[in-house]
């Protein structure tokens, strides 16, 4: 999708053409059938684009509650942040005057922001600053919008005033489809940083979960890594003001928000598995708090290297998922099986920590 294909969609003709696409419920698989029909009431080029338009809007539900008002290219819909990690992470961000949001993309993280302070978005991609206007103004979210290039950004922008502000970083982590690993292939690279905490230390970017922590030890920050129902969705930093600890653990499960952190951590004893198997979520193990959440569980370890922890007795705890152990052996393929045999044991999940076992293959 080109600026120009957008613009004409924000015409009197281009709202019409995407209301009759919504009517569609359209869904990618359909999408040369829904275009045929679309195509004989609009302009090609108008009904592609309201169609992708449409197409993404109903994808963007599992995201954003206001999916239906909003505009998405699909690789910022894919690389967007979920609103419940969006509005948990902006939070943070309450008493400040303003909120730069730098590489804004198509404003989904600034419709969070906006409800902490005023937002000030700024993309170098024309299209995405243009969807990023459009959905606040969908929206009505106290946020505005400009086009500029992050290496070159100035802190004058707009002649505002950026005593008492913050900013939320969120470069780009993709290269011609190639996914950036290293923090300094980001664009712009994280070490950009340098430039802007001088003039406004509170600073937060939102980097890859995966992350290599050893490139973050230049860094005074906070690392805070999120989990989503148990999945692991994200990971921030946290700069100057906005940090409070050095590591964090945070897990959003419905209304509910939990976080862990621990500036020291208990060593753990290794025990053979008892009535209880516990397996940590992930954000704690990417956050290296294993040995703080034993702690909190009276449980061991099973190896020093292996983030499983076992205990004699249940402990109700947000951070863990908990199995009772009914038997444990070496393990042997042949044992194994005879033993799932003996105990009518049909459908089974595998889990692993430190071995090469596909469980797939072991399923079979």
């Amino acid at each position: 999708m080109q600026l120009t294909d957008f613009t004409q969609l924000l015409t009197r003709e281009g709202r019409w053409a995407l209301e009759s696409a919504m009517a569609f419920d359209p869904r990618e698989k359909d999408f040369l059938g829904d275009f045929k029909m679309l195509a004989k009431r609009f302009p090609r080029e108008l009904a592609r684009t309201a169609l992708t338009v449409a197409i993404l809007r109903g994808e963007a539900f599992d995201k954003f509650p206001q999916a239906e008002k909003m505009y998405f290219t699909r690789e910022a819909l894919e690389q967007a942040t979920p609103w419940e990690v969006a509005v948990s992470r902006a939070k943070r961000f309450e008493g400040y005057g303003r909120i730069l949001d730098l590489g804004c993309s198509v404003g989904g993280d600034s419709l969070a922001l906006a409800k902490s302070a005023p937002v000030m978005g700024v993309d170098q991609d024309p299209l995405r600053a243009a969807m990023a206007r459009e959905n606040a103004r969908a929206t009505r979210s106290r946020a505005e919008f400009i086009q500029a290039d992050l290496q070159d950004l100035p802190f004058s922008l707009a002649g505002a005033d950026f005593r008492n502000a913050a900013i939320f970083f969120d470069p780009a982590r993709r290269l011609d489809h190639r996914r950036a690993f290293s923090v300094e292939e980001y664009q712009p690279a994280l070490s950009i940083i340098e430039r802007w905490l001088p003039h406004i230390p509170a600073v937060a970017v939102k980097i890859s979960p995966g992350v290599q922590l050893e490139e973050l030890e230049r860094y005074d920050c906070e690392v805070e890594f999120i989990s989503l129902g148990g999945n692991l969705k994200e990971a921030a930093l946290w700069f100057g003001p906005l940090k409070t600890v050095t590591r964090r653990a945070t897990l959003l499960s419905g209304d509910h928000t939990y976080t862990m952190t621990a500036e020291e951590q208990p060593e753990l004893p290794l025990s053979a598995p008892q009535a209880f198997l516990y397996e940590p979520d992930p954000s704690v193990l990417r956050a290296g708090l294993v040995q703080a959440l034993g702690g909190e569980l009276a449980a061991a370890q099973l190896d020093r290297e292996i983030a499983y922890l076992t205990a004699d007795t249940r402990v109700e705890h947000p951070f863990v998922r908990c199995w009772p152990v009914e038997d444990w052996m070496p393990f042997q393929l042949k044992r194994l099986r005879a033993t799932l045999r003996e105990r009518n044991v049909g459908r089974v999940t595998v889990k692993k920590r430190g071995s090469p076992l596909v469980p797939e293959e072991l399923i079979q």
